[in-house]
């Protein structure tokens, strides 16, 4: 005997709705329409860092995206469509649910990874902060260090 109409139904509605949203994120991902401010796409520490950043992880996510979304959307149209007895119903919303949810995971991972990869902009070394050099590297150039330049050479 074939699951209720409105269990099918309600578990297919449920699998629609992130096929739309993954969709959407892959969709505005890959052309580069996703904004920092918005709720979708890839928002980890290191695509948050800059808009080239979360622009490249989504970019990156995208195609993965685009591939939860059709998972979640083959399970929304099989439950229904199947008219299974409960059991199955359930096992086919359930491989389609995790796989789905997987994918959109492996995709943010890969994203943030990608935006992780990306070149720190270029600014003044680290070390200029705190003159961690000691007496080489910007130590020469500091106006200490060039009063001080006369006495080591006389040393030596």
């Amino acid at each position: 005997m074939p699951a209720s109409w409105l269990l099918t139904v309600a578990l297919g509605s449920l699998l629609a709705v992130p096929a739309a949203a993954a969709l959407v994120a892959g969709v505005r991902g890959r052309t580069g329409r996703l904004t920092r401010a918005g709720r979708l796409g890839v928002h980890g520490r290191a695509a948050a860092s800059s808009d080239r950043a979360f622009a490249v992880a989504n970019r990156v996510a995208a195609p993965v995206c685009m591939a939860a979304a059709f998972v979640f959307a083959v399970g929304a149209a099989l439950v229904p469509g199947l008219r299974l007895p409960p059991a199955p119903t359930l096992v086919v919303f359930l491989v389609s649910l995790i796989g789905g949810s997987l994918l959109l995971v492996v995709g943010g991972s890969l994203g943030e990874r990608a935006a992780g990869a990306l070149a720190e902009p270029v600014g003044r070394p680290s070390g200029c902060d705190g003159c961690v050099c000691g007496s080489g590297g910007c130590a020469g150039l500091t106006r200490s260090a060039t009063a001080d330049a006369p006495a080591r050479t006389q040393q030596v």
